[in-house]
């Protein structure tokens, strides 16, 4: 039998005994705090996958309702329909493939306009020594333009009537793209009006646009009534009010993605449907919202998020300002005339930063 070890300190005479180790009984577990947690997660986790219907339900929990839960749960992922899947593979392939080098890259300048370009003159002098360095097309859906330059004679394309704020405005677009895809050559696209102007000379623009290897398309998120105040409920599944985008109309694009314009059928099919005026009671413009919305799901890291056109909204009233003649000064207009570069942010004694055009 053992018994403890005396150990003794030194000279002193009292003796003290050290027990040997005692045995200690294991921890009691909060069983009723797993029990809770485990009880929680169990609630939590069916909650996600059968959400109550009932209002009732949702505010035995919480005053705040149902959204309380799905607040900071992550939003379950829905299957996607043929027509996604499809447009997905079709988009995947197009920027998947190299673009096909020209010799003679050209930009497309392309005008959309009721008629006759009242700025014809001095787009005359902006093409002049660069030919072979651009194409022409014109979209004249009210009246056939009468030209003063060689460089717009028989470049109307067929044209269909207009309408402001209609989606026959996209549909021109696309017209006038499908038209300057069919030159190999064009390697950029730019969308005018009969407005525009430009603000720099042709080799400013030619070697900004073609050296950017993106697509200017303007886009952001407009949370107000005239931003996703118009977006359709509608448009589910495919465009979800998260990814409703607005921007300015006027575009310049490259190769690529004029082919996926041209390409969808998905999402241009949603926006001829539910983005019209006064389609649902709401005042849907569809050429401010479909192209920044497409590209904004295909493909938001291939375009700059601004546009090379410069627009002035300041007034705040449907159309933007329009530049009076107390607006230039003839001896600035005289003196951009003479040296042949469009430097305009000396006519209107504006900061045009690095817009390439004017409308």
């Amino acid at each position: 039998m053992k018994v403890a070890k005396e150990w003794r300190l030194g000279s002193m005479g009292d003796t003290k005994i050290l027990p040997g180790s005692r045995h200690r009984s294991p921890l009691k577990r909060p069983i009723w705090i797993i029990l809770m947690v485990s009880f929680v997660s169990l609630f939590l986790v069916c909650a996600y996958i059968y959400p109550p219907n009932s209002d009732v339900a949702c505010y035995v929990f919480s005053s705040r309702g149902c959204k309380v839960l799905t607040d900071w749960l992550p939003p379950p992922k829905r299957e996607l329909t043929d027509e996604e899947i499809i447009s997905r593979v079709v988009v995947r392939d197009i920027l998947d493939t190299p673009p096909v080098e020209s010799k003679n890259p050209k930009i497309a300048f392309m005008f959309l306009t009721p008629g006759s370009l009242p700025f014809e003159k001095l787009w005359d002098m902006f093409f002049r020594g660069n030919e072979g360095r651009f194409s022409v097309y014109i979209h004249a859906s009210k009246e056939k333009p009468v030209h003063v330059s060689p460089y717009f004679l028989n470049r109307e394309i067929h044209s269909s009537p207009v309408t402001w704020g209609a989606f026959s405005m996209v549909d021109a677009e696309r017209r006038l793209l499908a038209y300057a895809l069919k030159d190999p050559d064009n390697q950029h696209f730019v969308l005018l009006s009969d407005s525009c102007i430009p603000l720099h000379n042709f080799d400013y623009v030619y070697n900004y646009l073609m050296h950017a290897n993106m697509s200017f398309i303007d886009y952001f998120v407009d949370p107000g009534p005239h931003g996703n105040g118009r977006y359709s409920t509608r448009m589910l599944p495919e465009v979800e009010e998260k990814d409703f985008r607005k921007g300015a109309q006027w575009f310049t694009m490259r190769r690529q993605h004029a082919l996926l314009v041209m390409a969808d059928s998905l999402y241009y099919s949603r926006f001829r449907d539910y983005c019209r005026p006064f389609a649902d009671g709401k005042n849907c413009i569809a050429d401010e919202h479909y192209l920044p919305t497409f590209f904004n799901l295909v493909d938001p890291g291939g375009i700059a998020n601004w546009s090379v056109t410069r627009v002035d909204w300041s007034e705040r009233k449907w159309h933007p300002k329009s530049y009076r003649a107390q607006d230039v000064t003839e001896i600035a207009f005289s003196l951009n005339l003479w040296n042949g570069h469009m430097k305009l942010e000396v006519i209107f004694n504006g900061n045009f930063g690095q817009y390439s055009f004017s409308c």
